[in-house]
């Protein structure tokens, strides 16, 4: 076991908790992690026995926790070095009420931060989001590039949706908390993250793909996504920790290659090609007239009409690599929900 003390994830049940969890423990580091209910615990325990074998759970420590309530958070820090904020509330719905994810993003923030500093703990990487790099700067029509330079003005937006005002204001705080109380703040900004699944829990991201192969996605709008692995997304929080002399005080995008939503669906449907897999188009004046009354359309009215690409440059040099393809991304998404029976194929109608 290495001796720098525990490393606190937060939000260790989730699709990139998890998988950072496994990949810390896999490298030899004791690792806390926060779940919300203890009662879930057996759902990353089983997981990390699976992948690495009992005796990695000796490294192991799980916390009760809530990102809206301070009990447990001292527990939680006991003996803790570093600390990644992964935790997040996300929906696949646009509630009518955005405080429901608003406020974890951001009271959560701050709980973490302000636990996080009473327990002497200065390093402190936190995931974010493309949603706090490149919405409100005046991009309605054509290609832009987007880089950690930008930052969201939700201001400037005609449309917020929940998830970009949580993850905007949490950010802006968190920087603001960094230079008062000396912490050494990274953060993570994913962009559509998908990728091989660990379990059967997966995300609500991962239906991007899964939802084109059951048939849950009924078409498939113009826009696209600057998509990431989530294998890239955790070795990036990896190298922040690793590297704080580097990384501190940095913002770095976790995005490979945009991808289209509609070639989402030809790489899927090449790949399976014995599957019905959806390939309907939904005209780009529906989602603007379903954007007026809220709901999903909301999460991507920003998105239809322009091209919104986000650099993983400054990544790839952290990782000294080249990020994991977008279309890579999409097929390992396919194959472990297959290999998990997450999905079952759908026949293609006889003459299609």
């Amino acid at each position: 076991m290495r001796e720098e003390g525990f490393i606190l994830v937060t939000g260790a049940t989730g699709f990139v908790g998890k998988g950072l969890v496994l990949e810390l423990l896999r490298r030899g580091y004791a690792v806390r992690g926060t779940v919300r209910d203890l009662a879930r615990a057996a759902e990353i325990t089983s997981t990390l026995v699976r992948e690495l074998g009992p005796e990695a759970l000796e490294r192991l420590s799980l916390v009760e926790a809530d990102l809206l309530d301070d009990r447990g958070w001292s527990e939680a820090f006991d003996e803790v070095g570093r600390v990644a904020h992964v935790a997040a509330a996300i929906r696949g719905d646009e509630p009518r009420d955005q405080s429901l994810v608003v406020r974890p993003a951001v009271e959560g923030t701050e709980r973490v931060l302000r636990f996080a500093e009473a327990a002497g703990v200065k390093r402190v990487v936190l995931t974010s989001s493309i949603a706090t790099v490149g919405y409100g700067l005046g991009q309605t029509t054509g290609r832009r590039v987007y880089t950690e330079a930008d930052f969201t003005n939700l201001s400037g937006m005609r449309y917020t949706w929940a998830y970009c005002v949580g993850k905007t204001r949490a950010e802006q705080l968190a920087w603001d908390f960094a230079r008062a109380h000396g912490l050494e703040l990274t953060t993570i900004h994913p962009g559509a993250i998908i990728g091989p699944a660990l379990d059967a829990q997966g995300s609500i991201s991962l239906d991007l793909v899964i939802g084109l192969m059951n048939g849950r996605t009924p078409a498939v709008p113009s826009n696209g996504f600057s998509l990431v692995d989530v294998r890239d997304v955790v070795a990036l929080h990896v190298a922040a920790l690793e590297h704080p002399a580097e990384t501190a005080g940095q913002r770095y995008i976790a995005a490979s290659d945009y991808v289209p939503f509609p070639e989402v669906a030809r790489i899927l449907a090449e790949a399976y090609p014995d599957w019905a897999i959806t390939r309907r188009d939904v005209p780009d004046w529906i989602i603007r007239l379903l954007a007026l009354f809220g709901g999903p359309s909301r999460q991507i009215i920003n998105d239809i009409g322009n091209e919104k690409v986000f650099s993983g440059e400054k990544a790839a040099a952290l990782l000294g690599r080249p990020l994991i393809s977008g279309r890579e991304a999409v097929l390992a998404t396919a194959r472990s929900a297959v290999a998990l029976g997450l999905v079952q194929r759908r026949p293609k109608k006889a003459g299609r």
